[in-house]
């Protein structure tokens, strides 16, 4: 089992999305991580998430959001944030 999801950070005002096997502790690590990314706010929060049957699916999903762009996913799918 795998998870796709989309966070938000307000103090940057942009959103992230990736794919993990164990959701609770890697939204705990963003921001706690010294990533070049995620590494740059402490804020952030879980908007969406879905779960896939394996890590291909998740990565076929977590490249189409990425390549529609996250902000137009989440309005295409009526996803408040």
């Amino acid at each position: 089992m795998h998870f796709v999801y989309i966070i938000y950070s307000k103090d940057l005002n942009r959103f992230y999305t990736g794919e993990t096997s164990d959701l609770e502790y890697r939204i705990d690590r963003h921001g706690k991580d010294k990533s070049k990314f995620t590494g740059k706010a402490k804020d952030w929060k879980l908007i969406w998430n879905t779960v896939l049957l394996n890590r291909t699916e998740a990565l076929k999903l977590e490249k189409k959001i990425k390549n529609r762009g996250i902000k137009r996913f989440l309005e295409d799918n009526n996803i408040e944030y």
